[in-house]
């Protein structure tokens, strides 16, 4: 195979991966649709969605989770998908969710400023490092501006963000105009790479002396 077939069959694969999350996530939107996971096994490929309310995806007697695994079988180029579903353990840390979350609260009629404010208290009381809330678009008039609100420690850019800030996207649909919402959260005790520990010789010792009791425990 020639590298530019083997390019191609990559970008359709994550094409693919793309157009199922957004199918999901359109037919679960009510349930708090936190996140995907795609992974391939030598059985086929599972395909589970961690939702704040499961019982609203599977439905009564399973009939909406038997009707998604139909679809994903039909429109879908996966080998033998098999849908599941998680509960997401802290819907406060989950991006997507509070990202969804504020959309909603601002259909409603919040306030954008108390929408977004609000959102990241809550998400730095629930023990994340930092949070980035942005709402752009029609807040307050006919022209767009873009508000946000930081708290904690944060990561714009880079790899260090990529690894340890969780991204969340939604869209408010308002009279003015369409509102876009974006949640970054650091996770809680994220570690970034230029936070480093210092010790004593008698802190060094002790960890030594520890470390050896364990491996004659593990023995």
């Amino acid at each position: 195979m020639s590298k530019k077939n083997i390019v191609r069959t990559i970008v359709n694969k994550n094409v693919e991966r793309l157009l199922v999350r957004e199918f999901l996530m359109k037919n679960t939107k009510r349930a708090g649709f936190g996140h995907l996971e795609i992974r391939r096994t030598p059985q086929g490929t599972d395909v589970t969605i961690h939702a704040e309310r499961p019982g609203m995806v599977i439905g009564r007697k399973g009939k909406i989770i038997n009707d998604l695994q139909k679809r994903l079988d039909q429109e879908f180029s996966l080998t033998n998908p098999k849908l599941k579903v998680e509960e997401v353990q802290k819907s406060t840390l989950n991006a997507q969710v509070m990202a969804e979350k504020i959309a909603s609260a601002l259909e409603r009629g919040w306030y954008y400023r108390r929408a977004g404010h609000s959102a990241a208290q809550s998400i730095m009381e629930a023990g994340a490092r930092g949070v980035i809330v942005t709402v752009a678009g029609k807040l307050t008039g006919s022209r767009n501006r873009t508000q946000k609100f930081i708290l904690g420690h944060v990561k714009y850019c880079g790899e260090t963000a990529l690894q340890h800030m969780d991204k969340g996207y939604s869209v408010a649909v308002k009279k003015l105009g369409t509102i876009g919402v974006t949640v970054e959260i650091m996770r809680p005790g994220t570690k970034l790479p230029h936070e480093i520990s210092i010790f004593s010789e008698e802190e060094l010792k002790i960890q030594a002396a520890q470390e050896a009791i364990d491996e004659e425990e593990a023995q």
